[in-house]
């Protein structure tokens, strides 16, 4: 479409709450410039956009009513979703699962997603981190922005390994390591070790030289040991509670250091499945600003009830539950997406609204850190000028009514913006 000037117009969503910096949800206007897929202003209510714009610049102001616009979600722990997973046996396989999933995740709210591998042959594995890579190199297009990849596993403890296939899990391998920083090209953003097995400490050090952010999981890692990897460099916990030694009062365990430790932050699965109400309050409670919700969601997600595969391993969805085909009481990811995480977690914990957004946005986003090698910056994740036009707008039952992102229209419930 031509429009007069040559240029599309800023677009205006006036909204009853705006996530504003600093966490207040109060009303205003945020101005999208779409020819550069950046915020041109944010305004309080009543105000018109900045009056440094030229006045050839025409503008178009969409009244959301008693809405929230916010930043768009950050999920760094997605496996699949819409019938396809990350996994795969070529990187042209993996690279086109990745449009497709991130499409669907986009329609959900979600902005940025980190694509994340399970433990598979060392040929897959290679195959789908290269495929990651040729994403994340391009600029987004109607999907979430694919920001790279997150490796669970292959270097996780097999007594811990809940739906990860155990003749996959090999010991530590920094030969192995290195190819995938290689063919990630700068795009291996984090991995999921666990301390406690021999070799795995060694690890950390090239991860953190490489940028790549270092998370424990899938671990039976005792306290002292957590201790030491978070003390090594270590900063992040892939789902707490899951996949590690439970909390114990005399053997507090990972669960227990990552509670105490201020310096990391710590996933959450909010489908109800993964987490009680009350597990997820104390999380929350206890580390305040350092919860990240997550879906690790399968290809199950926005599917109905059948079955799929998450690496070489045949899932099932069960009603609401993503569980192991072979065995329905061991959970296998989720079919879960970031607007019900955030929804569960307002609903079953009393969570302030602004908290839950923030743990679905900016904290994810610090978790994926300054990239390595070069590769482009993350982007920045607030309703200010000059940030990247990567939001989500939310009806009072917190629905998803529109996702847009780098300033483009990717989802919109009800024809709402186009």
């Amino acid at each position: 479409m031509t429009w007069p000037g040559g240029r599309p117009p800023l677009l205006g969503l006036a909204a009853q709450r705006l996530m504003w910096p600093g966490g207040l949800l109060e009303p205003g206007v945020v101005w999208i410039d779409p020819a550069t897929g950046t915020i041109a202003d944010v305004v309080r209510a009543g105000h018109g956009p900045a009056g440094t714009r030229p006045e050839d610049i025409p503008v178009r102001l969409v009244d959301l009513g008693d809405c929230t616009v916010a930043p768009g979600f950050v999920d760094i722990h997605v496996h699949g979703g819409g019938g396809y997973q990350v996994n795969g046996d070529s990187p042209t396989q993996v690279a086109e699962a990745l449009v497709s999933l991130a499409e669907l995740h986009a329609r959900h709210g979600t902005t940025s997603l980190l694509a994340t591998t399970v433990s598979d042959t060392p040929a897959r594995l290679a195959a789908s981190v290269s495929g990651i890579a040729r994403v994340a190199r391009r600029p987004p297009g109607r999907g979430a922005r694919v920001l790279g990849c997150n490796l669970e596993g292959p270097f996780i403890s097999p007594r811990r390994a809940g739906a990860h296939d155990r003749s996959a899990i090999r010991a530590p391998d920094p030969a192995e390591l290195s190819r995938l920083l290689e063919l990630g090209e700068g795009t291996v953003r984090v991995m999921t070790i666990a301390p406690e097995v021999e070799g795995a400490m060694e690890l950390v050090a090239a991860c953190l030289d490489a940028g790549v952010t270092v998370a424990l999981g899938h671990s039976d890692a005792d306290f002292d040991t957590a201790r030491a990897a978070f003390d090594a460099g270590a900063s992040h916990v892939t789902h707490l509670f899951d996949a590690m030694a439970p909390f114990h009062h005399r053997h507090p365990g990972l669960a227990g250091a990552a509670l105490l430790e201020g310096r990391i932050t710590l996933e959450l699965i909010c489908d109800l499945h993964h987490l009680h109400p009350g597990a997820i309050s104390l999380a929350a409670q206890s580390a305040p600003g350092r919860t990240v919700l997550v879906t690790d969601a399968t290809a199950l997600a926005g599917m109905p009830p059948g079955r799929q595969r998450l690496g070489s391993v045949e899932v099932e969805l069960v009603e609401t539950r993503v569980v192991l085909a072979a065995d329905h009481s061991t959970l296998a990811g989720s079919a879960l997406t970031m607007e019900r995480a955030v929804r569960h977690v307002v609903d079953a914990t009393g969570m302030p609204l602004a908290d839950a957004l923030r743990a679905a946005s900016a904290t994810p986003m610090h978790v994926v850190g300054a990239p390595a090698h070069g590769h482009r910056a993350s982007p920045a994740v607030a309703l200010e000028p000059g940030a990247p036009a990567d939001l989500v707008v939310l009806d009072p039952d917190l629905e998803v009514v529109a996702t847009i992102i780098a300033g483009a229209v990717a989802f919109a419930r009800d024809r709402l913006l186009t």
